[in-house]
């Protein structure tokens, strides 16, 4: 086998993928989160540099010295990590910068450096403090800056200084503008990046070669043993063994193994030896035993279906149960939970699926039993007309969906021995069968008609039903199969073909007959023969209707 299909290949995949992938997501938010720390560090060391120049230069201006303010912002902005220092006036003129050439400088007002402390081009608007104040831009050389606007505010102490009085209704003073390189910042953010990335580089390789070591020695090679050792047995080779020294799962279906090749074995040799003394008496008994075959495969073939039938119907109908109730229990607490809508709409889509196929594998199930069954109420007189009445009211929109008329002629008289609820069953089934076939003549628009009538024979011993439609009618090859089950001509998997089979079975343990005569496509009639009340006791005596059997 190819190694990429190995069920161990698709699991170091898988493996691979998921570590990889949580790394890959690891790493991207480390390093994220370190870039936000470092940031938030460095504007606030951004603040606290601004609030240094201001608590410096705050006495030499409240003086009027301008060379000792210029001489402070000029020390401080030689310090390292410093880009340059500018302080605006209220008319937005450059009075001091560590940039000779900028001083007297006019700056814009609706500049970003200049809306980041007030939203319009009156110097007496400010933000709220923080909000705006910081701005990263890139110089020519391609390198980062952060740059910090810090507004210097009008205090009592200045608007009442002697020197240069402000007046008091005055918001702002100035604008200080402090401006930091990031280079150092981001090298050694890039340097982290590079090693967070080796490390998960790293992590990945070796997750990748442990857990390729464990799946080559854990599943691989006992896995392949396992197939090299079942292709010898189906090459014949029973004596086959295969020792593996795992206790997992694996070992024991490899001790499981050697057991199934050792009874193979031995049967195999018992199987030979028999086989030797059973040839004569086989040859002896091989013109019996195909004449009775051939009885048994035209008696026995209703019968062993219904068993069968009956069987499968008992053995799924329980497990088909409780897939229904699980499925719709499901529903009901997915509802429960706080699940998305599309999410929720998704999940119940896909259960009540379950739940709908689980019914229709119950419906087939009730078909088999009903088709196996051989016991049922207890007979006794039935009127025809009754039973052919609440079936016509039973089926009566599915008729007029498809524009089909019925009609009915059956007089009170008409008198069966027998079980009500199977009678009915019986002309449900036919009636149905009627309707979809006259449906599939084009289309349901043109309907057709449906006619059931029944009489009493002459000596009164029986009743003759008959059935007939419009439909599409049957051919020869058809009508010599339709009574047995699982024969359909539905396409599309509509019909599970036990219907008629059904059918069938219920008017044998009537001890009537059915047979059916067909002109295609001029429609189909159904011809039914049941034993009347007064038939019962003479012909049949106190046979019941369980002793008939469902061929």
């Amino acid at each position: 086998m190819c190694l990429v299909r190995t069920i161990a290949f698709r699991l170091f995949l898988l493996i691979g993928a998921v570590t990889t992938l949580a790394l890959t997501v690891l790493t991207i938010l480390s390093i994220e989160n370190q870039r936000n720390d470092l940031m938030s560090h460095v504007e606030l060391d951004g603040a606290r540099f601004s609030d240094l120049v201001i608590r410096s230069t705050r006495h030499s201006m409240l003086e009027n010295r301008k060379e000792e303010v210029k001489n402070i912002i000029s020390a401080i902005g030689g310090e390292q990590g410093i880009e340059g220092i500018r302080i605006y006036n209220k008319d937005g003129e450059v009075v001091f910068s560590t940039t000779e050439s900028e001083i007297h400088q006019k700056a814009d007002l609706s500049a970003e450096a200049c809306i980041a402390c007030h939203p319009s081009e009156s110097l007496d608007e400010v933000r709220p403090p923080g909000e705006g104040r910081y701005r990263i831009f890139g110089t020519h050389s391609g390198e980062r800056v952060l740059g910090l606007i810090t507004p210097i505010m009008n205090e009592s102490s200045c608007s009442d200084a002697a020197c240069h009085a402000h007046p008091a209704d005055k918001t702002i003073l100035g604008i200080l503008d402090l401006q930091m390189s990031l280079v150092t910042i981001d090298s050694e953010l890039q340097a982290s990046a590079n090693r967070h990335i080796l490390f998960s580089i790293g992590a990945v390789a070796l997750s990748s070669l442990v857990s390729g070591i464990f799946i080559w020695i854990v599943i691989h090679r006992p896995v392949h043993s396992l197939i090299t050792g079942m292709k010898d047995v189906g090459s014949g080779r029973l004596s086959r063994k295969i020792f593996l020294r795992q206790r997992s799962e694996i070992g024991e279906l490899a001790d499981q193994f050697n057991v199934m090749t050792s009874e193979l074995f031995t049967a195999r040799e018992e199987l030979t030896g028999w086989s030797r003394t059973l040839e004569e008496k086989v040859r002896e008994k091989t013109n019996e035993l195909e004449a009775i075959h051939r009885q048994m495969l035209h008696v026995e073939k209703m019968a062993s279906l219904g068993n069968l039938a009956a069987s499968v119907a008992h053995e799924l109908n329980n497990p088909l149960e409780g897939i229904l109730t699980f499925a719709k229990l499901l529903i009901k607490r997915i509802r429960k939970l706080s699940l998305p809508a599309e999410t929720e709409q998704e999940i119940t889509s896909d259960l009540s699926l379950v739940a709908d196929e689980t019914r229709r594998c119950g419906t087939i199930v009730k078909d088999l039993l009903l088709f196996a069954r051989r016991d049922h109420a207890v007979s006794g007189p039935v009127q025809l007309r009754e039973v052919i009445d609440r079936c016509i009211s039973l089926i009566g929109h599915h008729a007029r969906v498809h524009n089909v008329s019925i009609s009915v002629d059956c007089p009170p008289e008409a008198v069966i021995e027998g079980s009500r609820h199977e009678m009915e069953q019986v002309f449900i089934a036919l009636s149905v069968n009627a309707i979809e076939a006259m449906s599939r003549i084009g289309g349901n628009d043109e309907g057709g008609s449906l006619r059931i009538t029944a009489e009493v024979s002459h000596d009164s011993k029986s009743v003759l039903v008959h059935v007939s439609d419009t439909g599409i009618g049957m051919t020869d090859e058809v009508k010599r199969h339709v009574f047995e089950p699982f024969f359909t001509t539905k396409s599309g998997g509509t019909g599970v073909g036990l219907g008629l089979a059904i059918v069938y079975g219920i008017i044998r343990r009537h001890r009537g007959t059915i047979s059916i005569e067909s002109t295609s496509p001029s429609g189909t009639s159904i011809f039914i023969r049941l034993p009347s009340p007064q038939a019962c006791p003479e012909d049949h005596g106190t046979e019941s209707l369980t002793e008939g059997n469902n061929r």
